[in-house]
């Protein structure tokens, strides 16, 4: 659910179930298929019974969303005030747009490797500047948050040659790769910082594991500001992606030197339950509502204290019947694929924070993602996908 080929689905609003196992492909080709993208329901040849409660189910949610667009513009308070950013997750010009037409109120995380794949060479600070001002242009002021350089694991590039890797997932990737080519991050943090002072733009760094990592960032940033000759644009805010648990447990210690947290559920689920996101035959193991996932989560929030901010930024948050357990963790802010916006600004409307805060204490305490899900239908009436 959390490849990147389910992502870009998500993103396009294609409905899609993996893991269903190899008896698919025995179905004869033309067989009539339902299936549910949000529970994972499949039912090959369904009598007229299956289909049509298929087909209420699907218009039902036609319903909602009609309605949820609506509202989209407007901001998501719970039902006891409590405002929530519901931001986009951005990997293009075009997301961006789409973004701002599904009333995302910031780009919670920008994929900046869209510019720098199927290519020969990195682009130059140029390029990444006149891009980056491009996605704040169309989003008209709202906040970008700009991911440095996300590569290796299965986001290789054919012009960073690396070494062998048994096992790419635990090696080179992320800040690590960054910090192995300090010319590229220093350009790449050029360009940021020349468009951090025109608009609102966050930098975060992803993949951390150390505060000695986020120190030496940090470094190569205030080389990136000299480079500008200015001092840090008053607008520039500065973050960590939570998604090693070493940085979740120890999230206290890196709370002097950012600005906010954004917690990749994605990978911090992969490395939490020892199950690789693309590797289908553990697929049904990666699942981010399991309690030690949301115990992690809960260590961020409690760590942050009011201090610094804490989002999501992770497939889940996708994921409005999940939105209930976040917000009781504590979590404000929620980056969410662009087509998922109205749904999930609606869901926080829905919550109430106390309430919710409640059953995010019995789901950490639960055995199991499946008690969870139980424990979520059970107070909302809504089971998580």
């Amino acid at each position: 659910p959390t490849a990147h080929s389910a992502i870009l689905a998500r993103t396009r609003g294609i409905p899609m179930v993996v893991a269903a196992g190899p008896g698919v492909l025995a179905e004869p080709e033309g067989t009539m298929v339902a299936l549910d993208g949000g529970t994972g329901e499949l039912a090959f040849d369904p009598d007229p019974d299956t289909l049509d409660r298929y087909r209420v189910r699907a218009e039902a949610r036609r319903r909602g969303e009609t309605a949820a667009r609506a509202n989209a513009g407007r901001p998501a308070r719970t039902r006891d005030g409590v405002l929530v950013e519901v931001a986009a997750n951005v990997g293009s010009l075009a997301d961006a747009r789409l973004a701002k037409s599904s009333g995302a109120d910031a780009a919670g995380l920008v994929r900046t490797e869209f510019l720098f794949l199927d290519r020969a060479e990195a682009p130059d600070v140029e390029e990444q500047e006149a891009a980056y001002r491009g996605l704040a242009d169309a989003l008209s002021g709202r906040r970008l948050t700009l991911r440095t350089l996300d590569v290796g694991g299965d986001k290789p590039l054919s012009y960073l040659p690396s070494a062998h890797e048994a096992n790419p997932f635990l090696g080179l990737r992320g800040i690590r790769m960054s910090l192995s080519r300090e010319e590229m991050l220093r350009d790449q943090l050029i360009a940021v910082c020349r468009v951090a002072a025109d608009a609102p733009v966050s930098l975060m760094f992803p993949m951390v594991s150390t505060v000695n990592e986020l120190v030496a960032a940090l470094g190569v940033l205030d080389d990136a500001l000299a480079h500008t000759g200015g001092p840090r644009p008053a607008g520039l805010q500065v973050g960590i992606m939570v998604e090693v648990p070493a940085a979740a447990l120890k999230a206290e210690a890196f709370v002097p030197y950012v600005d906010f947290f954004s917690i990749g559920t994605n990978d911090l689920t992969q490395y939490t339950l020892a199950a690789e996101r693309g590797n289908d035959t553990v697929a049904r193991l990666a699942d981010p509502l399991d309690p030690a996932v949301l115990r992690l989560i809960d260590v961020v929030s409690q760590s942050a204290s009011g201090r610094v901010d804490v989002g999501v930024c992770g497939e889940v948050a996708s994921d409005e019947s999940a939105v209930p357990l976040l917000l009781g963790l504590g979590v404000r802010k929620l980056s969410v694929v662009p087509t998922a916006i109205p749904m999930v600004k609606q869901a926080v409307r829905q919550v109430d924070v106390a309430a919710a805060a409640k059953l995010a204490r019995k789901a950490l305490t639960a055995s199991s993602a499946e008690e969870v899900r139980a424990l979520v239908t059970s107070a909302t009436g809504h089971g998580p996908a």
